[in-house]
């Protein structure tokens, strides 16, 4: 016990850092996770594909470093939010919000078989009912597979 109170003391000023970025991160998503969730359209889950990102931005250096910064700060906090699970702070929840960051394949896939789940949906749609805007449209189970892609590939 001796010997885990000498490395708490040891590495205060870290711990200090630490529970102020996991704080940072929950007052941060307490904020950014609604206002997404009501700006989504109410398609966003049934869509059969999405258009890809580059073709909606006017200037691909501009586009590029947005992935680009946009990847790393998901990989961040994927890796942070694995550090909390052992340190304070709220590890999964850094996890998730880092992996909707992160462009990989599947990503879409993914997403809608988690909104799919009947809690997860009636908790997205509660916020949007708050906020006074359309429920969106869930896949149901038989809707929730992986979509074949063709085209050039994501960024």
């Amino acid at each position: 016990m001796t010997e885990v109170l000498d490395l708490i003391r040891e590495h205060e000023e870290l711990l200090r850092w630490l529970a102020g970025l996991s704080l940072g991160m929950l007052v941060a998503s307490l904020v950014a996770f609604p206002l997404v969730v009501i700006n989504l359209p109410e398609d966003y889950f049934t869509r059969e594909r999405r258009e890809p990102a580059y073709r909606r931005r006017r200037h691909p250096l501009v586009w590029f470093a947005a992935t680009v910064a946009k990847n790393l700060l998901g990989a961040f906090l994927v890796t942070a939010g694995i550090a909390m699970l052992v340190l304070p702070g709220q590890g999964l929840l850094a996890i998730l919000i880092g992996m909707s960051l992160l462009n990989f394949p599947g990503k879409y896939a993914l997403e809608r078989r988690i909104v799919g789940r009947p809690r997860i949906a009636g908790a997205i749609n509660r916020i949007r009912d708050l906020a006074g805007r359309p429920r969106l449209e869930i896949p149901t189970a038989g809707e929730v597979h992986d979509q074949p892609h063709s085209g050039p590939p994501r960024l």
